[in-house]
């Protein structure tokens, strides 16, 4: 066949395309449905419909108790949906092989490093020795899970069809949470809500639902910077970004706020080259940075008074009980002092929340801090832990494994910003832009947090970093045509 007659043959073809994709946007939801899920989209589906598994707490999942040795692993609907994907996955494997995952080094170099790190923590003489050792491993072992959730995500998300597969139904999960903290804010006491008027749970969790509504948001955010028309799910915009700034204020965590507010900002930069978003479009970004930041900050008014007041920004008032900031500060503190006496190896997995490791720490700390509630101190009895993931990985894992994590963390970003640049649309949108957002968003939201592992936070971690390895292999597939 000649040059001529196989352009021509291209053109043809391309014309086809044109009127099917024309065809298919005039066709009824319900047609259009049909055209968007085939037998290709198996594996997206088996993801998506792990959603509401992997994104409810624990306390609201049936459990079977699996006695080993001398502890007991309990086993959970969450984990069953991480063993369906995994069997998708391997299904898929079959048909296609692992060369998809080939773009993602930069998320999995650091990644198996951190987790073989750990897992030296986990076995090291001074874990070993602990008398909590069976329930470390078991812990460690959930870590491990969830984290094998980031290679299935590029190997079962291959089509643009699947992306929107997967990111309708995180939008559509988040909008129910969403109204599930709405109701509890409302004063209905369902799903262990907390008091009317105040942050909500939801079914998930404080800082699980901002994970969560993060998500959706980001993908609103990568809506306004990229427009509908190149997002994925784009007729959900509206419904990302409604539950995803209404899921953020519920949540009514500060740290995930500041995230969102960075992660705009690097969202903003990683698109202003491709899709030149008018003023308009960059003011709607600040605006929902503004009222996401104002609601968070009026949800937390009380608890923001208290912590200017112990930082000596306002005029101290009487403070009646433990408040939730100048107690995170004091487990910081007592969490960098234990770094500082072990700053490579850390003390072991998990061991920073044991009273032999921080109780000769309590001194200092109680006179570095003497107006604190002495409650908010860590005890026998209230092994609170270090609550701040990099805090904790420095008095666990020391310095190697705080680095780990934080190389785990740029490679992501790498990731999604290359697909924001070079990815065909929808997925420079949704897995580039959109996972920019949610990663920063989830990184911030890690700071109010410890060391959890095999909860939704976790699991939102693991599905925005298979997100970019699928988007950075769809951008490596695109510019080898």
């Amino acid at each position: 066949m000649t040059l001529q007659a196989k352009v021509h043959q291209a053109c043809v073809a391309s014309g086809h395309i044109v009127r099917r994709v024309a065809l298919t946007s005039s066709l009824p939801p319900s047609v259009r449905v049909r055209q968007l899920v085939d037998r290709e989209s198996t594996g997206a589906l088996a993801l998506t419909a792990a959603i509401p598994f992997l994104f409810l707490h624990e306390r609201f999942q049936p459990e079977y108790g699996l006695e080993l040795g001398s502890t007991t692993v309990d086993l959970r609907l969450s984990d069953a949906a991480v063993v369906l994907v995994l069997a998708a996955a391997l299904v898929v494997i079959t048909r296609h092989g692992i060369e998809r995952l080939r773009p993602g080094r930069a998320v999995w170099i650091p990644g198996v490093l951190l987790l073989l790190w750990l897992a030296f923590q986990v076995v090291r003489p001074a874990s070993t020795d602990d008398a909590l050792f069976d329930d470390h491993v078991v812990t460690f072992l959930k870590l491990v899970e969830y984290a094998l959730l980031v290679p299935v995500v590029p190997l079962l998300v291959r089509r643009a069809e699947d992306l929107t597969i997967l990111l309708g139904g995180l939008v559509l999960w988040s909008a129910v949470a969403t109204a599930v903290a709405g109701v509890q804010f409302a004063g209905v006491d369902v799903f262990d809500a907390a008091n009317a008027g105040w942050r909500q749970p939801s079914f998930v969790g404080f800082h699980d639902l901002a994970a969560l509504s993060g998500l959706a948001l980001g993908l609103a955010v990568a809506g306004i910077v990229a427009t509908r028309r190149h997002t994925p799910a784009g007729a959900l915009f509206a419904v990302a970004l409604v539950a995803g700034v209404l899921g953020m204020i519920l949540a009514g965590s500060v740290t995930a706020a500041a995230g969102l507010a960075l992660g705009a900002f690097v969202v903003f930069l990683a698109g202003r080259g491709r899709f030149r978003p008018s003023g308009r479009r960059v003011l709607a970004l600040v605006t929902v940075v503004l009222v996401v930041g104002a609601g968070v900050t009026a949800i937390r008014s009380d608890t923001l008074n208290d912590f200017l007041q112990f930082v000596g920004l306002r005029e101290e008032e009487q403070s009646l009980g433990v408040e939730s900031y100048s107690q995170r500060t004091v487990l910081a503190y007592i969490g960098l002092r234990i770094f500082q006496d072990d700053p490579i190896l850390g003390v072991g997995w998990q061991r920073s929340s044991r009273p032999d490791v921080f109780e000769p720490y309590l001194p200092d700390a109680r006179g570095r801090f003497p107006d604190v509630d002495p409650l908010a101190f860590p005890a026998e009895g209230r092994e609170w832990g270090v609550q701040n993931l990099y805090v904790q990985m420095l008095a666990d894992a020391g310095a190697i494994g705080f680095l780990l994590v934080l190389a785990l963390g740029v490679g992501g970003v790498m990731l999604a910003w290359r697909t924001a640049g070079y990815a065909p649309n929808p997925w420079a949108a949704g897995a580039g832009l959109a996972m920019l957002c949610a990663l920063a968003t989830i990184a911030g939201t890690w700071a109010s947090l410890g060391i959890v592992a095999g909860i939704p936070l976790q699991a939102a971690t693991s599905l925005v970093l298979g997100l970019a390895v699928a988007g950075a292999a769809a951008a490596e597939e695109h510019t080898a045509v």
